[in-house]
């Protein structure tokens, strides 16, 4: 049998593997739709959704709202996420929290006394199940629906709120199908409102310094980036309450990247994505699945549920992407094996590049040759105007000051009637890649295209500015 045949055979296989796998109750919805919904397909790709959803235009420029003055919010998912970004909210100028919705009580509960603790109203409490926040997007006089719950529920919260009148804005990612994906642009566009994802790690100090760099042109031009999110998840994947209750069960039937955009979308930004580039393809493969059930079998006793647990997941998942103007991105997944925290952060340009975990750089006329100069040496000159202005102040927000940072720029963009630094397109860019990385994996690696939400506006819209220090 030749090569041709031998990879025509194995993307084959792949397809039936793949369609097993979600007949097996995977979750990942738009197998049919695709089927109908073909895009352009580079040689060997899978198809993957289009855009002929009877969609309404995008808009010309990123989208904006008239101004708010006040910011009313509706919380939904208060566990320990949802709490610190009730935490935050609180302390951020012209913002209140006016209701609260989870499906345990004593949670709302907590967050209730955050809020009034804070001198802010009692805010109207929803725990009657899980589908309560239909109710509060219904009842509520509210602006912005955040929702910090499990995956799976992202975007039919988002969807109510957005089709209920309210601006909405949801923990990552934003969603976990290509269906749930355009769902989202599919309303936001509909229904004229913000559909926002919280990528806190934009907001990173590291992160926001490398993309004022970029912007005052000190790496060149931008060729490569490699990014991710490594972080040893094993004992909070199977604690007994938190994230532990949901997140360990992806792992039992996805093998793809599960969490892609902690350390996507920082790069994304310093490459412009679908602000005059975007992503085009992706290739990835996954590791074998071990340390999950390694893990079980050392703390926990014979005969034990746990210990006969099956996971699909590899433990590293390595996906290659090509952007439409060539760019490359090497992004890793890797939460099930003991290591070291990292987000890898590496922006190469034409006259530098900066890395992060320890956080280096080599410019070139500046450094020496052939040697890195610590990152600490380019934070005079080039430190993102907001976290000059922020880094000393005590927000006691989580992860540094870049979750309170992702909040107040949110509110400050709503209050002024702008458009956000992420929307809706990056939401739905980012989060494609849990499908299409789990399309190439089940698929012997071939090449899988992006869809484009924009619908070419990315040849058009401007690149984000770096914001200037806020006025609050």
């Amino acid at each position: 049998m030749n090569n041709h045949t031998d990879r025509a055979q194995a993307r084959t296989l792949g397809r039936r593997d793949f369609i097993k796998l979600h007949a097996a109750g995977a979750g990942i919805a738009a197998v049919g739709a695709a089927a109908a919904l073909v895009a352009k397909e580079h040689v060997g790709s899978t198809p993957v959704i289009s855009a002929t959803r009877g969609l309404a235009e995008p808009p010309m420029q990123p989208f904006s709202c008239p101004p708010i003055e006040e910011v009313r919010i509706g919380f939904v998912g208060v566990g320990n996420m949802g709490t610190n970004h009730v935490r935050n909210l609180v302390q951020v100028p012209r913002t209140v929290i006016k209701a609260v919705c989870d499906i345990d009580a004593s949670h709302a509960e907590r967050s209730k006394d955050i809020i009034t603790e804070a001198g802010f109203p009692t805010p109207t409490l929803y725990t009657k199940g899980e589908r309560d926040f239909e109710r509060m997007c219904a009842e509520e006089d509210i602006d912005l629906v955040f929702n910090a719950t499990p995956w799976q529920w992202h975007v039919p919260i988002s969807v109510a709120a957005m089709e209920n009148g309210k601006h909405a804005a949801t923990e990552v990612p934003a969603a976990i199908s290509l269906e749930g994906c355009w769902k989202l642009v599919e309303t936001a566009e509909k229904c004229q409102k913000h559909c926002v994802m919280m990528e806190n790690c934009n907001y990173g100090q590291w992160e926001m310094m490398v993309l004022n760099m970029v912007r005052q042109g000190v790496l060149g031009e931008i060729l490569h980036a490699e990014c991710g999110y490594l972080h040893d998840l094993r004992e909070i994947k199977f604690s007994a309450d938190g994230e532990g209750l949901w997140r360990r069960e992806f792992s039992k039937t996805h093998n793809c990247n599960l969490y892609p955009t902690h350390g996507l979308g920082p790069v994304g930004q310093c490459m412009d994505i679908n602000r005059g580039d975007r992503y085009d393809y992706l290739v990835s493969m996954s590791s074998p699945s071990r340390s999950l059930q390694n893990w079980a079998k050392a703390h926990y006793p014979a005969g034990h549920e746990f210990r006969s647990e099956d996971y699909a997941l590899g433990d590293v998942n390595v996906s290659l992407i090509k952007t439409a103007k060539g760019r490359t991105i090497y992004l890793n997944h890797d939460t099930n094996l003991p290591r070291p925290y990292s987000r890898i952060n590496i922006v190469q340009g034409t006259k530098g590049i900066f890395e992060g975990y320890p956080n280096r750089c080599h410019v070139e006329g500046i450094s020496k040759p052939h040697e890195w100069d610590s990152g600490e040496k380019f934070l005079a000159d080039y430190e993102h105007p907001l976290w000059k202005e922020f880094k000393d102040k005590e927000t006691g927000a989580s992860h540094g000051n870049m979750d309170f940072l992702e909040s107040l720029r949110l509110v400050e963009c709503l209050q002024k009637g702008r458009p956000t630094d992420m929307n809706v397109y990056d939401a739905a860019s980012l989060s494609a890649i849990v499908e299409l990385s789990e399309r190439s994996v089940a698929n012997a690696s071939q090449p899988v295209d992006f869809p484009d939400f924009t619908r070419g506006r990315w040849k058009t819209w401007q690149p984000l500015k770096v914001a200037t220090a806020t006025s609050f």
